[in-house]
């Protein structure tokens, strides 16, 4: 059963293992720092689609597929599929799994999807309605620049508070019972909105909903910042992490020594020329479907917070002059 401990928090007093989780990533992100921890890495982006979109959506599905092969399931084992992207109506998540013999939840959370889908699902498994989820999520840099920035023919220049949008996927595979780290808290955060209208600054959006988030996760569960060995941020970025533990510490929860982002991790920010770093779907989805849970298989870690971020904005609203909403979600990992 799931027990609510808080306005947001939910104890799962029978946690979800993570069965298995598999990454895939695009040909930039192949070459930054995480390189041997992705499952596969792209040689085209295109992967052979005759748009950006179809190839996000392909990217999806090879991502999907390759996990339950990981896991050993068969498509018939899983009881949902959860899975989103940053596309108008997530048309990545809805044309990946239409051949796909699995009853579907489709969710928007911007970059935030991953920790949603992992929260709904374990909250799902934990309540005893489903024994095999599947959480799946994506982005495509090309497809996302063109959605909400300009066509890639532009060839605008980037302000330096601009992040990379990660050409890559990651799909976690949770189960009743079995071996592997667990979910056992889940805190899910309210939209909050600063007033940040820069869409090339997503950094100072997300922030304030990640502190927002914490505040709540570390009040209403009394766990303390020092008792993780890591508390991963989705895709924050150089300048929204800066925020985040400035604001933090302001608050009286130091994080600066056990805090990640997983847009930092990704890509060599210097050498990579990514400006603030990493963002997108796939940021956090690649990051921690192959780096992280490698990590965790490993027991190099054994307790960690993993929480992504999202702007909800779109193209119209932006263009109508509405300031940038922003969401954060956290899932407690066990090993």
């Amino acid at each position: 059963m799931n027990t609510r401990i808080g306005r947001q928090t939910v104890k799962i007093e029978n946690p979800p293992i993570i069965l298995n989780a598999a990454s895939i990533a695009g040909v930039k992100e192949g070459q930054g720092p995480l390189k041997d921890s992705f499952d596969k890495i792209l040689t085209d982006d295109t992967l052979g689609e005759k748009s950006w979109e179809k190839s996000e959506s392909t990217l999806q599905r090879q991502t999907a597929l390759l996990a339950l092969e990981k896991a050993q399931l068969k498509q018939s084992d899983i009881d949902y599929i959860l899975a989103g992207d940053l596309l108008n109506q997530c048309v990545g998540a809805h044309y990946s799994v239409r051949d796909l013999d699995i009853p579907f939840l489709g969710l928007y959370g911007a970059c935030s999807t991953m920790t949603e889908s992992m929260s709904i699902g374990s909250m799902l498994i934990g309540g005893g309605g489903a024994q095999y989820v599947m959480c799946l999520t994506s982005s495509h840099f090309c497809s996302s620049e063109r959605q909400f920035r300009n066509p890639l023919e532009y060839g605008g220049q980037r302000t330096p508070s601009a992040q990379w949008t990660v050409t890559g996927a990651g799909c976690a595979v949770l189960a009743a019972s079995g071996a592997g780290p667990r979910i056992t808290h889940v805190t899910t955060g309210k939209v909050i909105d600063k007033g940040v209208t820069d869409i090339s600054n997503m950094g100072a959006a997300m922030a304030p909903a990640a502190i927002d988030t914490l505040l709540a996760h570390f009040n209403e569960t009394g766990i303390k910042p020092e008792e993780y060995d890591m508390i991963l941020t989705g895709d924050l970025g150089v300048i929204g992490s800066d925020i985040l533990t400035e604001l933090m510490l302001k608050e009286g929860f130091d994080i600066r020594k056990n805090h990640r982002d997983c847009g930092k991790l990704i890509f060599d920010i210097e050498a990579q020329d990514v400006h603030a770093g990493g963002s997108g779907c796939g940021c956090c989805g690649s990051v921690f479907c192959g780096y992280i849970f490698n990590e965790l298989k490993k027991h190099n870690l054994s307790k960690i917070l993993v929480m992504a971020t999202g702007a909800l904005m779109n193209p119209m609203t932006v263009e109508q002059g509405e300031s940038i909403p922003a969401i954060a979600h956290a899932i407690t990992i066990e090993n």
